[in-house]
């Protein structure tokens, strides 16, 4: 089970911040020694295990390495680690307790080699107190249950070397992507001082710039907040040298001056992973091919509208199934993304192995979507908007990221659907780090709110439809069940899910998580997206990968054409 990292876009930057800056640009650079990357949503914080956002996720992925992550071709790989544990090879194992609890263990190795930023080396005291800190219940951890449920204790065999002891035997007991490794000899005192406060003064927070928060080839070396961060070769780093002496990302927190400072030599490249919009990257190629060598990677981003169940109107299932049936999402594909993005009927990708179809699905079908809300008492029509008994009237709002040039037009096209169906939909936009740092973190927002999770492959979604992820201020606002999705029988498929590996069983459970989802439809699932990257044709070495885990992680193999 993995974290979903979401997807959002962000406001407007003006261009005269990015040409103000004081930084060259890109293509100007004859020796190519410079990336000038841009992007659509500056980070709101820094520290790798609180808040899953792509754009840090993007970043950091230049400056740190996860112990284990999926690939280009989705498989599970060591990065900071030598190798996978296995039962074949006696790193693994599946154990009974002396309490009779069944559980797995397995052997990790750091890479002999890894080193923080300021020399020290990388070590299981690491490793203990990363598991520390993720353990303490207030740390506002998106992925909080690794650490304070499913690892029940860490063994150090010497300096390197730990194995992980899981309290069920999972089937996926070789990864540990979201064990996000701190270094302890920066950390703890800040830790120490007070748990409860760590998530707003942990180093990463205070002092980003240090070079001991990280172990990748490359160390954030300044940060303008809002504006770019600027990437330099760690010293410590043990693999193949980074190919740039410096690497810029910048954030231009508007979709189309995002694409006017790619046009006007500022930016070298724009990602798919937190970049221009797919319909607009269509509309780019037709008129900017010859210059630019663009590449698209359908994947699992899965572009949806989260709900608050807290509101009594769309905790009404009726409605909810009302709402799907009232938009026309096959055309929305057609005409805004040139088919590209296929409707989701779940939140599994058909493209991820564990798709099993077979669950209910809900097409564009106006008469039963009026027929559920006569049912769910919306039955009196005035002004063209349904009313109930009481006189209410059918209002709901829906949020995303304001300067999303694509989200904002589909936000109008679901507007205008709902309208013919008779519900108001009030459109409130904010910018991203108050949309996702708080208002979604914190549960405030009222109706529905428009984004992308993007997962792992394989992912079991614990952290977005168990009922013990929804975030509260008792648990520091951990885990991501922003809608406050709650059943029973979710819990004990995802729960199964994480232990049941004989192939059969394991794809009935999923088949069940499937159909529980489309029965309860805890969110309205949109498209899956595909992403459009835009590269200068002298950059060779990117490779999108389709999951959460990005194309950056490998960044050592990027490099210039000679």
């Amino acid at each position: 089970m993995r974290l979903r990292l979401a997807a959002l876009a962000a406001p407007v930057l003006a261009l005269s911040v990015l040409t103000q800056s004081g930084l060259t640009a890109g293509p100007a650079l004859a020796a190519k020694d410079e990336l000038v990357i841009g992007i659509n949503q500056f980070p709101s914080n820094w520290h790798p295990s609180i808040e899953a956002m792509m754009a840090k996720s993007y970043i950091l992925g230049m400056a740190r390495r996860p112990l284990t992550a999926y690939d280009a071709d989705w498989k599970l790989t060591c990065l900071l680690c030598t190798e996978l544990p296995s039962v074949e090879k006696g790193t693994a194992a599946y154990e009974t307790r002396p309490d009779g609890s069944k559980g797995v263990r397995a052997t990790y190795t750091i890479n002999p080699k890894a080193a923080w930023g300021d020399g020290r080396p990388v070590t299981t005291r690491d490793v203990l107190f990363t598991w520390e800190v993720g353990k303490h219940p207030q740390n506002g951890y998106s992925n909080t249950d690794l650490y304070s449920r499913d690892i029940v204790a860490i063994e150090v065999r010497d300096e390197r070397t730990f194995t992980v002891h899981r309290d069920k035997p999972v089937c996926d007991y070789q990864s540990l992507n979201d064990f996000a490794l701190l270094p302890e000899h920066i950390e703890r005192p800040v830790f120490e001082a007070d748990p409860a406060a760590y998530r707003t003064r942990s180093a990463y927070e205070t002092n980003t710039t240090n070079p001991g928060l990280y172990a990748g080839p490359y160390r954030i070396a300044s940060v303008e907040s809002g504006s770019h961060v600027v990437l330099e070769p760690n010293p410590g780093w043990w693999g193949p040298p980074p190919p740039f002496r410096r690497v810029v990302v910048r954030a231009v927190e508007n979709t189309a001056a995002l694409e006017a400072n790619l046009l006007a030599g500022q930016l070298d490249m724009i990602p798919g992973e937190a970049g221009l919009p797919l319909d607009q990257v269509l509309a780019f190629e037709k008129r900017n091919a010859a210059r630019y060598a663009i590449t698209y990677k359908p994947g699992l981003f899965f572009e949806h509208i989260d709900l608050n169940f807290d509101n009594p109107v769309l905790a009404d299932l009726r409605v909810r199934k009302a709402l799907l049936h009232a938009i026309d999402r096959e055309t929305i594909n057609k005409q805004l993304f040139g088919g590209r993005q296929p409707v989701a009927h779940n939140e599994i990708n058909p493209l991820d192995r564990v798709h099993v179809p077979g669950y209910p699905t809900y097409g564009y079908d106006p008469a039963a979507a009026a027929k559920l809300l006569d049912e769910a008492g919306w039955n009196q029509m005035r002004g063209g908007i349904r009313h109930n008994a009481r006189g209410e009237r059918l209002t709901l709002e829906i949020m995303t990221t304001a300067g999303n040039r694509s989200r904002e037009l589909v936000q109008q096209v679901l507007q205008s659907q709902w309208r013919q169906a008779g519900i108001e939909a009030r459109i409130v936009n904010e910018p991203p780090r108050v949309l996702f740092g708080q208002t979604l973190r914190e549960r405030r927002f009222k109706g529905m709110a428009l984004f992308a999770w993007i997962s792992a492959p394989e992912n079991i979604p614990r952290t977005i439809l168990h009922s013990g992820m929804i975030p509260t201020a008792e648990n520091g606002w951990a885990g991501q069940n922003f809608p406050g999705y709650r059943n029973p029988a979710m819990d004990r498929v995802i729960e199964d899910l994480e232990h049941v590996c004989e192939p059969d069983a394991n794809r009935a459970l999923w088949a069940e998580l499937q159909r529980i989802y489309a029965e309860d439809l805890p969110n309205l699932p949109l498209f899956f997206r595909a992403e459009g990257y835009i590269l200068p044709p002298w950059l060779e070495g990117v490779v999108p990968t389709g999951h959460q885990d990005p194309s950056t992680l490998w960044i050592e193999n990027w490099k210039a054409k000679q």
